[in-house]
């Protein structure tokens, strides 16, 4: 395994990738993506363990979905190439990968969920909880609070203590998967990389928040209309959640093509 420095001009690229392989087997992603989404709604209401266990289900979320670009891109589907059949093909494919690696994804999983949270604690300790207060008892979000300085610094800190904890899973999962790595070793390599990769992860980054931003005023425009004309407010939201979930899911889609460039078999 050689670790490989692309241009940043690759990361735009990335996005794009992410997108054709997204398309090429929508449901397949959409289906692997709501499955572990689920999964991590019942851990999140399991009293004192359910969080954390849910948090852990990060890395192979991830992978479940590296496996399905991977496949999509390559038609490596034990089905016919398109239709419904490659779909249930790569969503089963990735479920098995994942299976495969259940044992070194457990230990990703911890470590993520004690990073993820030790992160998050720091941040709270030096910051102040964001969201102390920050909602009603309906669940309202309360506009004073929310829109106070104290409240965007602490939840800009919480994200600026993740980057590093991103950073450092981000291809970990893949390199246990396509190359035999050990999990602690993983990480190093995974934060090594993203971090030599810095310029190309910045404009992936940047496009695909381009991506979100364009889309989701797009989807506010269709909700609002659908909500005008028929007075189904349901109907708007879910557009807006669906939508979200569909941009998740190709986010995640493209994770695959950052791990295929940046690291190559000697």
């Amino acid at each position: 395994m050689k670790l490989q420095i692309v241009s940043p001009r690759t990361g735009v690229q990335w996005m794009r990738e992410g997108l054709r392989a997204f398309r090429r087997q929508p449901m397949a992603f959409f289906s692997l993506f709501m499955l572990f989404m689920s999964a991590i709604a019942m851990l999140s209401v399991v009293p004192l363990v359910g969080g954390p266990l849910a948090v852990a289900l990060g890395p192979a979320t991830t992978l479940a979905l590296m496996v399905a670009s991977e496949l999509a891109v390559n038609d490596r589907a034990t089905a016919p190439a398109g239709g419904r059949a490659a779909s249930a093909g790569i969503f089963l494919q990735a479920l098995q990968a994942v299976r495969a690696q259940a044992k070194p994804l457990a230990v990703l999983g911890l470590l993520y969920a004690l990073s993820a949270l030790a992160a998050g604690g720091l941040a709270t300790l030096i910051f102040g909880d964001p969201f102390e207060g920050a909602f009603g008892n309906d669940g309202a979000p309360q506009a004073e609070v929310v829109q106070s300085t104290g409240f965007q610094i602490a939840v800009l800190a919480r994200l600026l203590f993740y980057v590093p904890v991103a950073l450092a899973f981000w291809h970990a999962p893949a390199l246990v998967h396509w190359h035999g790595v050990a999990p602690v070793k993983s990480i190093f390599f995974s934060l090594v990389a993203c971090w030599r990769n810095m310029g190309a992860l910045t404009l992936y980054g940047l496009a695909w928040a381009g991506v979100v931003l364009a889309l989701s005023l797009l989807m506010s425009l269709v909700a609002s209309l659908l909500i005008a004309v028929s007075g189904a407010t349901a109907l708007g939201m879910a557009v807006m959640v669906g939508g979200s979930f569909l941009l998740s899911a190709a986010f995640l889609a493209s994770a695959w093509f950052t791990f295929r460039d940046s690291f190559s078999v000697e």
